[in-house]
């Protein structure tokens, strides 16, 4: 581990993490990467974790995800952790969201005294921590996830993203694909910095494929595609449900799509009607260890989503040996090759079809896949905890 110069000769750095996407007991796997950086920062600093949640009225949340009230006392393992809510109206208040949430955001990290502030989502919780690190005098690093930055949907929305960017004293993205945006946005080169995700070896690898299907109720000679992530627009499903229509000839093939979100219904009963009910699985939200436990029963990993950062799950179904079929979006393709996996074009349900049917008749070394991409979550908070660093004036020895 890395030791540092302590402030003042006798304590840790205080951080404090802004984000709204950390585990929860109604969500315990939103946030995971954010929780595994976190819980690597502590070796170095005080954390306390300041998580906004937006609260809408009754009958009146969002679109196009799932919003479920958040219990706000509970607390993740190991991070001290405080959750609050802040008033929103459905696009009516989003231009004015960033301040609201900063005047609940301020008080608490007043009290809290931070030496700097982490925020993981730029708007409207990053805006919120850059007015408030404004207020407190003290430096703020925004961290970009993906959507945030590559799928901005309004102009209030991309204004103040820009804002944030430009305000903030640093920039973290998750793939260099996202640096590029926000260069795009007017960040200064030497204010971006790319830190890749990580994955939790103990968990995501190697393992025997027979053993896992049989704890599955999965037949030996079954050939099983897997999907893993939220059940929303946007992450390629309607096209995994068309490649699916396209390898009926393939009687052995399985897909199997782990997750939650607005569009389960509407996808259970697309398979149902399209005769593909018993060839397509949904088990709903699992555990990471149930997730560990599919992959490892798979032959082929998929995401076909038409917008990504770094996602976690392609990081993981490598780490398990499994190979990739990806769209070649966002930072896909800085972490996937020909030696792991096959990359085709967003939307396009023909190629997507295509490179599936070759991947599973294709002669993977799944040893050398899992060697492909080794990067810890503690590689993570040492590569975060760097950039803070140098903003606070400490050294590493």
């Amino acid at each position: 581990m890395h030791r540092i110069e302590r402030i003042g000769g006798d304590r840790k750095p205080r951080i404090a993490v802004v984000t709204p996407l950390f585990p929860t007991r109604e969500q315990p796997n939103i946030g995971q990467a954010i929780y595994c950086t976190v819980l690597g920062l502590k070796h170095w600093a005080e954390l306390r974790v300041f998580s906004p949640l937006p609260r809408y009225p009754n009958r009146l949340g969002p679109t196009g995800v799932l919003y479920v009230r958040k219990d706000l006392s509970h607390r993740p393992p190991e991070v001290d952790t405080e959750y609050f809510e802040y008033p929103v109206l459905p696009r009516v208040s989003r231009p004015f969201n960033g301040y609201v949430c900063a005047w609940l955001l301020t008080p608490r990290l007043r009290e809290w005294k931070p030496d700097m502030i982490l925020a993981y989502w730029l708007y409207p919780e990053g805006f919120a921590a850059v007015l408030a690190g404004r207020r407190l005098g003290v430096p703020v690093v925004v961290g970009s996830r993906g959507s945030d930055l590559r799928r901005i949907r309004d102009r209030a929305t991309a204004y103040f993203t820009r804002r944030t960017l430009r305000e903030a004293s640093g920039v973290l993205t998750v793939s260099e694909d996202l640096r590029q945006h926000a260069l795009q946005m007017g960040v200064p080169g030497d204010r971006v910095k790319t830190i890749l995700n990580g994955c939790d070896g103990d968990v995501f690898k190697l393992s025997d494929k027979a053993a896992a299907r049989a704890e599955r109720g999965i037949a030996a000679e079954a050939r099983l595609v897997l999907y893993v992530g939220r059940l929303d627009q946007g992450k390629g499903l309607e096209e995994l449900l068309g490649a699916a229509e396209r390898l009926r000839d393939m009687k052995d093939l399985l897909f199997v799509c782990v997750g939650e979100g607005v569009l389960d219904g509407a996808l259970r009963k697309r398979a149902a009607e399209a005769g593909l009910g018993g060839r397509v699985l949904f088990p709903g939200s699992v555990s990471r260890s149930d997730v560990a436990e599919w992959m490892a029963a798979c032959d082929v990993f998929c995401l076909p989503s038409h917008s990504e950062g770094c996602p976690n799950a392609v990081l993981e179904a490598l780490a398990c040996g499994r190979p990739v079929v990806a769209t070649a979006v966002g930072g896909i393709p800085e972490v996937v090759n020909e030696r792991c996996g096959i990359l085709v074009p967003a939307a396009d349900t023909e190629r997507l079809a295509r490179a599936l049917r070759d991947a599973l008749h294709a002669p993977w070394d799944s040893q050398a896949i899992a060697q492909h991409f080794s990067r810890s979550w503690d590689d993570v908070a040492a590569d975060t905890f760097d950039l803070c660093s140098g903003l606070l004036g400490l050294t590493r020895g």
